[in-house]
């Protein structure tokens, strides 16, 4: 499903599975893991209860810099995101940004970040 760019993929795994699995898939690729952020944890040591929601941050500098260097404004969207977590009726979803809303929102002359979404797709299947 993708709303405003939103996508989201269904996960036949667990928010921790499938953002493992991204992280592996990821990682052969030898793209660059920034941060993974458990905020259902965090939400949990503030005294707050929330299903599970894992966010991981990542990115291949070799590539994102350079486009950045000529698309300034795609540095509010690099490094890339992936959002796992876990709706009410325990279904777990892979979220990000489309690689089409990207082109469009940055007016960029190509689809540079296509081959991540078919590693989100590994991810999630």
């Amino acid at each position: 499903m993708e709303t405003n760019g939103f996508k989201s993929l269904e996960s036949r795994y667990s928010v921790p599975e499938t953002i493992d699995r991204l992280e592996d898939l990821l990682r052969a690729k030898e793209i660059k893991i920034f941060i993974r952020l458990d905020q259902a944890a965090e939400a949990q040591a503030a005294g707050i209860a929330m299903l599970p929601m894992e966010l991981l941050i990542f990115g291949y500098p070799q590539t994102g810099s350079p486009l950045m260097v000529e698309y300034p404004s795609l540095a509010i969207d690099l490094p890339l995101k992936a959002l796992a977590w876990e709706s009410k009726e325990k279904k777990v979803f892979l979220s990000f940004n489309s690689t089409a809303y990207l082109v469009e929102r940055h007016h960029l002359a190509s689809e540079p970040f296509k081959a991540i979404e078919t590693l989100f797709a590994g991810a999630t299947n």
